[in-house]
C-alpha cells in the first residue's frame, strides 16, 4: 500500500473539498471552516491512513458529513449547489448565444438545487467534480448501482423540468 503524505496526497484536495462544502452549505465562510475542520480531522487520524483504502474518498466523506451537519445545525432545508465556474470566454458565440446559454445553465442549476439530497450529491460529485462511480459510492456510503440509479433519476428529472420550463417560456 502506498505511503500517504499529507502535503502531497491530502492538501491538494482542499479546493475540491471547499467546492463540495460550498455547494452544500451555500456559505463561503462556513465552507472554509468545514474544509479546515476536515483537514484537522484527517490529520488527527494520521495513524490510520495506511488502513484507509481510498484516502480521497475518505476526505470527501468527512467533508460531506461535516457540511450536512452544518446545514442541519442551521435548520437550512434548502441546501443547493453554487454556480460552477463556467464563465469561460467563448469567442465562437455571439453575445446573444452566450446569454441564452448562461440563462439555460442557471435554470439547470436551479433544477439541480431542487433535487433530493442523494440525487443532488451524486450529480454534483459526478458532473461537477468528475468523480468515478466507485469514488462516489465510497463517499456517500452507498453501492455503485445506487449511484447510477440516483444519477439517472436526477438527470431525468432535470431534463423533464428543463423541458417544462422551456415550453412555458420561463
Amino acid at each position: 500500500m502506498k505511503e500517504i503524505n499529507f502535503r502531497n496526497d491530502i492538501l491538494p484536495l482542499k479546493n475540491q473539498l471547499y467546492r463540495l462544502a460550498l455547494r452544500i452549505t451555500l456559505d463561503s465562510a462556513e465552507a472554509e471552516d468545514i474544509v479546515q475542520e476536515t483537514l484537522i480531522k484527517i490529520w488527527n487520524r494520521r495513524e490510520t491512513w495506511n488502513e484507509i483504502e481510498n484516502i480521497e474518498a475518505f476526505c470527501f466523506t468527512i467533508c460531506r458529513n461535516l457540511s450536512l451537519d452544518s446545514i442541519k445545525r442551521q435548520s437550512n432545508q434548502f441546501a443547493s449547489l453554487d454556480e460552477a465556474q463556467t464563465d469561460r470566454a467563448d469567442n465562437t458565440r455571439n453575445p446573444s448565444e452566450q446569454t441564452i446559454q448562461h440563462d439555460q445553465l442557471n435554470i439547470v442549476r436551479q433544477i439541480v438545487d431542487g433535487l433530493p439530497e442523494k440525487q443532488r450529491s451524486c450529480i454534483q460529485l459526478r458532473d461537477f467534480e468528475g468523480k468515478s462511480y466507485k469514488d462516489i459510492a465510497a463517499i456517500l456510503e452507498i453501492s455503485e448501482e445506487q449511484v447510477k440509479v440516483n444519477i439517472f433519476r436526477g438527470r431525468q428529472a432535470i431534463k423533464q423540468k428543463f423541458q417544462e420550463m422551456e415550453n412555458f417560456g420561463v
